[in-house]
């Protein structure tokens, strides 16, 4: 139910709502075994990278692996984010489920592979092919082998996120309420992993 807003919390200079949904409770090795299966129950991310006189240029991308804490994806080297990581390796991922409203970020570090790394097979399907086409030339035909098939790994560092404990309904609820009593909206749960967390999280799997 939403919660009181207090004249002390005003005084802290804090954002209410992040203060009231901060899990302080959730044991870490809950918290990443949550986090692991919310990854796991989406397709597709948005992979920002940084460029020099832009800033951040993001991109839908199609997971190709989790490993822990850390994802892989497949990728055409000839495309602008491997000139970008090729001067910023840090990097950013997220996620948003447009149903539930559960959002996770992670911040982390890119490398780069050539097409010789033996896990292009592993994470490679049929359907890649569709974003590569096929020269003709018995070469760049969009399978594991085409010299353009390459990996980006990132390496998590921090990592946030929000599980919402309500349904939509309950939110539309929950924020009706908030907005009419002058409370605080309260629908889930605001987690944060930091490096220490994260390499705990690379020993669970």
């Amino acid at each position: 139910m939403p919660e009181n807003l207090t004249r002390n919390e005003v005084n802290s200079q804090t954002d209410p709502s992040v203060t009231k949904q901060y899990d302080n409770e959730t044991s870490k090795e809950q918290q990443i075994k949550d986090l692991f299966k919310l990854i796991d129950g989406q397709k597709i991310s948005m992979l920002s990278t940084y460029r020099d006189g832009v800033g951040p240029v993001g991109r839908s991308m199609a997971v190709a692996q989790r490993n822990g804490p850390d994802i892989l994806y497949l990728s055409n080297q000839h495309s602008t984010k491997f000139q970008d990581l090729s001067k910023d390796k840090e990097c950013q991922i997220t996620f948003q489920d447009t149903k539930t409203q559960n959002w996770i970020s992670i911040s982390g570090t890119a490398t780069t592979t050539s097409n010789s790394d033996p896990r292009i097979k592993d994470v490679w399907s049929r359907g890649v092919a569709a974003w590569f086409g096929d020269l003709g030339d018995g070469k760049h035909d969009g399978g594991p082998d085409d010299p353009r098939m390459s990996l980006i790994e990132v390496k998590a560092k921090y990592v946030t996120y929000y599980q919402t404990d309500v349904g939509l309904l309950g939110m539309a609820k929950e924020v009706g309420v908030a907005a009419v009593t002058g409370k605080v909206a309260e629908t889930g749960k605001l987690r944060e992993l930091t490096e220490a967390d994260i390499e705990q999280a690379r020993k669970m799997e």
